[in-house]
């Protein structure tokens, strides 16, 4: 696993760095760079390598440090080309992106960005004065929600499944495992039509509209749509049997849930919490869970690793 890992972050993620970066990083243990979950570029601050729960930094010379605070400075000019790169020289083409606060490269991996917001109204119009960069590395893997098949698809029949997790947990890594499961099939699960709305360009992790990540051969996107939006569209014109979302919470998204549930269609989506106390704290999700919307819930940690299941709960019995 250390090695094609090592091999993406030169393939698909090196080639937007500075050079200065990029030559660092280089020098880095394959070990170290197969649990990368994070790669932090701030102005005048500290390179910054998030590697599980633990910060690590690189200094001058290549080496890696475990206090961060005397690891290589980022300079304008490493900020600054790592930005040309991942636009292609032009922030104009990627406007639209630059709104939302962030840019999908190849490979699925996201680029988050930070520097001053420029609003008129209550709108975001773009931003300028970049001040940080967060590439988060896309993982796949392959299988992690096998396990759970049986649970959400019981009998072969996808059901109404809340994954609930604090961040960083493994919840949108489940939802994509999900999403190519229940599309491609398995022997005791026949495939279905799956639509994900993917607001956040994080479950498929798009490029230019195309998936870059594995979520199924009968799966349709909907890339950076709002999901409340988008359940809409999903149920008037791509016939799901399955949609799959992330991280619900607003009334509008409660409301085409509700939509979803009236038209038949199972609906596996996931929400930010520790238990199911703090689930049925938010009024909104506490009148779903009492109407019955939801027949699986499935607690999440990343103790010892993300992804741990740490209860599954059965609300239809």
């Amino acid at each position: 696993m250390v090695v094609p890992q090592r091999a993406l972050l030169t393939n698909e993620i090196m080639a937007y760095l500075a050079p200065n970066i990029r030559k660092l990083l280089l020098g880095v243990d394959a070990r170290l760079l197969g649990d990368l979950e994070e790669i932090r570029l701030r102005c005048h601050r500290p390179l910054i390598l998030r590697v599980g729960d633990k910060d690590y930094s690189v200094d001058q010379h290549g080496r890696v440090l475990r206090d961060p605070a005397q690891g290589y400075l980022v300079s304008r000019e490493d900020l600054y080309r790592s930005i040309a790169s991942i636009s292609d020289n032009s922030l104009y083409a990627f406007e639209e992106e630059i709104r939302r606060g962030f840019i999908t490269v190849p490979g699925g991996h996201r680029v988050g960005l930070a520097g001053q917001v420029v609003v008129a109204g209550q709108e975001v119009r773009t931003m300028k004065d970049f001040s940080g960069l967060c590439f988060r590395v896309a993982r796949e893997v392959t299988d992690c929600a096998l396990g759970l098949l049986n649970q959400v698809a019981p009998r072969g029949i996808p059901v109404n499944t809340l994954i609930v997790s604090p961040p960083r947990c493994g919840k949108t890594t489940m939802l994509r495992d999900l999403a190519r499961l229940l599309s491609d099939g398995t022997r005791s699960v026949p495939a279905h039509n799956v639509v994900v709305v993917d607001e956040r360009s994080e479950i498929a992790g798009c490029f230019q509209g195309i998936p870059q990540l594995n979520v199924g051969v009968r799966t349709d996107v909907l890339d950076a749509c709002p999901k409340a939006i988008g359940m809409m569209m999903a149920i008037r014109s791509l016939s799901p049997q399955v949609i799959i979302t992330d991280e619900v919470g607003r009334r509008e998204d409660i409301e085409a849930i509700n939509e979803c549930l009236h038209a038949g269609i199972a609906i596996i989506t996931s929400i930010h919490a520790r238990n199911v106390e703090e689930l049925r704290a938010r009024p909104l999700i506490k009148t779903l869970l009492d109407q019955g919307a939801f027949r699986r819930g499935i607690i999440l940690s990343r103790h010892p690793r993300p992804g741990q299941v740490e209860e599954v709960i059965r609300w239809d019995e």
